[in-house]
């Protein structure tokens, strides 16, 4: 029973394609001269521009040629299925038709933005704080317990996107104490601090309108 939607789910897609196809090449005989020569422009301007885009982010990890060429398909694919919508149904249905497609993309898109939204402000609500915001605003003992229970967060939270809000809070809070006190820092960095080591036992109080250059001489 679990696998019955898989399978109607993948049957329906296949439908779709076989129906896209037919519609696609009903589209592309009822295409005259110029009517190629569009799609084939369209195409070579949707590869161009989707192999810049790759260029310039090379994180995604997947080559220009491979880009363009995906691009460039998938390009003429579209614009052979809205042409065979207009023969075969007419502008008006397929003006509808594309005024939905349109519609799903922006409401995914817009689920999609709303869902980052609410992981990435699981951060706040995951990481326990003494006091949200700046770490200046922190006392010492405060940035430690922040540190310490921010340790155990980390190895229960496999979310990515909280993760590296943990680490980047961690890291300031490393930052603060040390600029408070640099050198009770370096004496918690020799004893072989771990991560479930509190460094306020070497880390002392300063305060918090004062460097440490002031501190000392002090």
């Amino acid at each position: 029973m679990s696998r019955r939607p898989g399978l109607l789910a993948r049957s329906g897609i296949v439908l779709l394609l076989i129906c896209a196809g037919a519609v696609a090449a009903v589209g592309g005989i009822s295409l005259a001269g110029s009517g190629i020569l569009a799609v084939v422009l369209a195409a070579v301007v949707s590869g161009c521009l989707a192999a810049g885009i790759a260029r310039d982010t090379p994180s995604r990890g997947r080559r220009p040629a491979e880009v363009a060429w995906r691009a460039a398909v998938t390009t003429v694919a579209v614009l052979l299925v809205l042409n065979g919508l207009v023969v075969v149904a007419g502008s008006a249905i397929t003006s509808g038709l594309v005024g939905a497609a349109v519609l799903a993309v922006v409401a995914r898109w817009a689920v999609r933005v709303a869902r980052e939204e609410r992981r990435s402000g699981t951060v706040v609500a995951v990481v326990p704080l003494d006091a949200p915001g700046d770490v200046r605003s922190l006392s010492v003992p405060e940035l430690g317990r922040e540190w310490v229970r921010t340790s155990a967060v980390l190895r229960e939270v496999q979310d990515t996107a909280v993760r590296q809000g943990l680490v980047r809070r961690r890291q300031e809070a490393l930052d603060e104490l040390e600029r408070r006190d640099p050198a009770g820092f370096a004496l918690w960095l020799a004893s072989g601090a771990t991560v479930d080591d509190d460094p306020t036992v070497y880390v002392a109080e300063r305060p918090r309108d004062e460097g440490p250059a002031d501190s000392q001489a002090a």
